[in-house]
């Protein structure tokens, strides 16, 4: 069995060889594709996955949303963000691009 990514503020995190992520234009909306299953991200969950490129850290994800909604705490921000990206981890959706 594969050892379990844990997403931390270090992480930096790209989607798996086998997702994509992508606009679909019959429905008018993001998607993750993955062999047998599509998922329908929300809002939120697609304004942090398109700052998923495999060269940005978790910390730098946040930041960029903490700058974009200054009404909300970063530590709040960053909880939510890590526990999004830690789901998709562990669904398969992510890997890790580098240390962390």
């Amino acid at each position: 069995m594969m050892d379990r990514l844990v997403v931390s503020a270090e992480s930096v995190l790209n989607f798996a060889p086998h997702i994509v992520f992508r606009f679909d234009e019959v429905r008018k909306r993001w998607i993750i594709l993955a062999p047998e299953r599509l998922m329908l991200p929300d809002e939120q969950a697609v304004e942090i996955l398109q700052l998923v490129d495999g060269k940005t850290g978790v910390s730098g994800i946040v930041d960029s949303l903490a700058a974009r909604y200054s009404q909300a705490p970063r530590d709040l921000i960053a909880k939510d963000v890590t526990a999004m990206l830690q789901d998709l981890a562990d669904k398969g959706c992510l890997a890790g691009a580098g240390p962390g």
